[in-house]
């Protein structure tokens, strides 16, 4: 593969069209597939289970399901917020497991185009570039697109579902 093409396909977007859930992080602004999430909750009690991983705030019962719920300021190694009226869980579905994550503020379904992604510079946010998918350049903003694959990797998805089993049980 040529440089040229390396640095502009090198997002594995270009040519799709992406349909996006995008929020808010400790001011920063994410999204992520429309197709891994479930569904979008506001606050809630969270049950907290002790000897989970820090991140893991605690866990819910999701109409009779119990999900473990993680708090992406954690996660992005930023300190927690007072959760406020904006605050939601996101619950989707990674490697075959259902869990949620806090965020501060949902905006908005966003349909863009994958050819204006780009691959992430380093240092571009406050967080491990490795949880980076790309960057959405706006005309009026950028967007941070989250590889939930690899933020919540199969370890850490696995050790949330644990944490989950032992409030369960």
């Amino acid at each position: 593969m040529s440089e040229a093409t390396q640095t502009t396909n090198n997002t594995g977007f270009a040519g799709r069209q992406l349909q996006l859930v995008t929020f808010d992080v400790a001011g920063e602004e994410f999204a992520v597939d429309i197709l891994a999430v479930q569904e979008i909750n506001r606050m809630m009690e969270l049950t907290r289970v002790p000897q989970s991983p820090p991140e893991v705030e605690g866990v819910i019962n999701l109409r009779g399901k119990i999900i473990p719920v993680l708090d992406l300021r954690k996660k992005f190694g930023q300190p927690s917020a007072e959760r406020t009226e904006t605050s939601r869980i996101v619950v989707i579905e990674v490697h075959k497991r259902v869990l949620g994550f806090i965020v501060d503020r949902v905006h908005e379904v966003l349909r863009i185009s994958g050819d204006i992604v780009e691959p992430a510079p380093p240092m571009a946010c406050s967080i491990d570039a490795e949880f980076i998918a790309g960057v959405g350049k706006l005309p009026d903003r950028l967007l941070i697109l989250l590889d939930i694959d690899k933020l919540f990797s199969a370890e850490a998805a696995h050790a949330a579902a644990n944490a989950s089993k032992s409030k369960a049980a």
